[in-house]
């Protein structure tokens, strides 16, 4: 059972999350740094159905083994990973409005 105190920190985890795509997208932010803080965020992970965990922590692996190479050079390009985190913050955020 989720408290409100939970559930504000797991909506103040995925903001933090959010900004942080954006930050990467404007390398501001290494995928790393970025990997760590989602990887942080055990009240967001918590909150959320486990397989929201699964996808994101595979999103999360395919960025930082995407930063180790040129985008010529890898199979993941960083754009669309990013563009699948953005959509994942989307759902993770209706899922968390649900268990309001």
């Amino acid at each position: 059972m989720s408290t409100s105190h939970d559930t504000l920190l797991a909506a103040q985890q995925l903001a933090q999350l959010h900004a942080g795509f954006a930050q990467l997208a404007q390398q501001q932010l290494s995928a790393a740094v970025l990997g760590q803080q989602a990887r942080a965020s055990s009240e967001l992970l918590q909150a959320l159905p486990p397989r929201y965990g699964e996808v994101l922590l595979n999103l999360l692996d395919r960025l930082e083994s995407s930063a180790l190479f040129s985008e010529e050079s890898c199979s993941f390009s960083q754009k669309d990973l990013l563009d699948n985190l953005e959509a994942w913050a989307t759902k993770a955020q209706a899922q968390l409005e649900k268990t309001r």
